[in-house]
């Protein structure tokens, strides 16, 4: 039974899929603890009541990211995880952080990577009068929102959208989405290439529509 390790600031709609799919698909796996850098995340309460392991480190409380990031590690260390998923967690990671979870640390970010790194993705795409846009699932790596990526979901843009309904329309793919992700990464699903290209090792379609 592998573990899984979900990191979280906020609501943690996303981690709230993923332990829905965990359970619900008889995952190989369990979500072993939900960690927030903020003790008013209100995901922590939705992980506490289902008998999840919960813990907080606070970022305001240290001095600076690499003391915040090593005290972050010992937390999720303690409960051994196989992997970690990053589901709405608004804090940017050392590269030693990376590195130390090099394949297995998983994100979510809410564009069609490598379109629109960084933050105001919808309102962005938007701007730009993109036909399309969604979400990414991808390993991460010391560059901020790179790395290889695993799926992505793409959804239409729509004559009239505000950056409101454009991301209520991707959130919905998004939780669809991660949960396929994360499954593959525990059943040893993926592999990527010299290039950094990620296979799906059964031919499955890597993006949703």
């Amino acid at each position: 039974m592998k573990r899984i390790v979900i990191l979280i600031s906020g609501r943690g709609s996303n981690m709230e899929a993923i332990v829905e799919a965990c359970a619900a698909q008889a995952w190989p796996a369990r979500v072993a603890a939900v960690i927030s850098n903020r003790a008013d995340a209100a995901g922590l309460d939705y992980a506490a009541a289902r008998g999840i392991a919960t813990a907080v480190v606070e970022h305001r409380t240290y001095a600076d990211r690499e003391g915040f990031d090593a005290a972050l590690a010992q937390a999720i260390d303690a409960q051994a995880p196989d992997v970690v998923v990053l589901a709405g967690f608004m804090r940017i990671l050392t590269p030693g952080f990376v590195q130390r979870y090099a394949g297995r640390l998983l994100n979510i970010h809410p564009s069609l990577l490598p379109a629109f790194t960084g933050l105001h993705t919808h309102r962005r795409a938007i701007e730009a009068g993109c036909k399309l846009a969604g979400a990414t699932v991808h390993y991460v790596t010391a560059e901020l929102d790179h790395g290889p990526i695993v799926a992505q979901a793409a959804v239409p843009v729509l004559p009239g959208d505000t950056e409101q309904t454009l991301a209520a329309r991707v959130l919905t793919s998004e939780h669809r989405l991660y949960p396929m992700a994360v499954r593959w990464a525990i059943e040893d699903a993926l592999q990527v290439d010299a290039n950094g290209v990620v296979r799906q090792r059964d031919g499955a379609a890597q993006l949703l529509l």
